[in-house]
């Protein structure tokens, strides 16, 4: 589950334009000459700069890959999965959809069905709005997740990001719906130039995030071997970390394909803890180190 933002800006340009009367210099006329009066001549008025006017921007992509991980969980492996995205955006507000198609599902120790059939198993919408203040971006919206695997449910998020070095990134994502609980997240990228083709530059892309989750709801209760049940204390850790490079290469007219590859880890005890008396710690099972490649194809407009 992706969660991108784009600017609103409002752009005034008055333009000043004054005339000059520029008299004709004149030198003493002989005696008894008429003298012509002074030529006068007004300076053309300047003109007013055009104002672009806002338009729809958006893009279109599918990406194929080994496995499916969402804040570090796994939720799809052994077999490619196929995840399309758009985006459209106007004027700071942006609707995405996004989807997962598991071409041969198979059951994840923390989610799944083991039916090793093809699966449409995931479609989440994500409405938001943007607005920058200098270097400062700030971002709310909301999602709703269409998922088969396990129970819908829905969050509202907010994100500060700073255009600096590093674009560091945090955002705070609500659960309200199935599974009441918040994840926070620190994220950091950066895209360099490293060769120019006649469409471009091909850029490496680098990128890191750390999350913590902090169950609310009873869903989060961990399990407890003296009560045989999730009756523990809810889950509360650092949660999941993940360092990622990709390779954006562009094919012109708005296209550009990108092989990535990302590493998963466990930042905690708590959230690599797996089995009790044969039970999971929590009832999404453990995050593992986890290595995730593949491809994504994009168009943007």
């Amino acid at each position: 589950m992706r969660w991108s933002g784009s600017a609103v800006a409002a752009l005034f340009a008055l333009c000043m334009f004054a005339g000059g009367v520029f008299a004709a210099e004149t030198t003493p006329a002989p005696a008894g000459t008429a003298v012509a009066p002074a030529a006068t001549t007004a300076a053309p008025a300047a003109e007013a700069p055009k104002v672009e006017e806002p338009k729809v921007t958006g893009s279109f992509g599918v990406g194929a890959f080994n496995r499916y991980i969402f804040r570090g969980y796994e939720l799809g492996q052994r077999s490619a999965v196929i995840q399309p995205t758009s985006t459209l955006s106007y004027r700071g507000f942006s609707a995405t959809f996004w989807g997962n198609l598991d071409t041969r599902q198979h059951a994840t120790q923390n989610f799944g069905s083991n039916d090793r059939q093809r699966s449409w198993n995931e479609t989440d919408f994500t409405v938001s709005y943007t607005h920058n203040i200098g270097k400062l971006g700030l971002t709310g919206g909301y999602i709703y997740y269409g998922t088969k695997y396990t129970k819908e449910t829905q969050e509202v998020f907010g994100s500060a990001a700073v255009d600096i070095i590093g674009h560091p990134t945090i955002t705070v994502n609500q659960d309200v719906a199935a599974y009441a609980g918040t994840y926070f997240n620190l994220s950091l990228s950066q895209s360099q130039p490293i060769f120019k083709l006649p469409t471009g530059d091909v850029t490496v892309d680098l990128g890191a995030s750390a999350g913590y989750f902090m169950g609310e709801g009873k869903y989060w209760r961990t399990y407890q071997s003296s009560t045989g049940d999730y009756t523990g204390k809810k889950y509360n850790a650092l949660h999941d970390g993940m360092a990622k490079i990709g390779f954006t290469v562009p094919l012109g007219k708005g296209f550009t394909i990108q092989p990535v590859a990302q590493y998963w880890i466990p930042l905690s005890g708590k959230a690599h803890h797996n089995l009790i008396d044969g039970n999971s710690y929590q009832r999404n099972g453990a995050i593992d180190n986890t290595f995730v490649y593949g491809i994504n194809l994009g168009f943007t407009f």
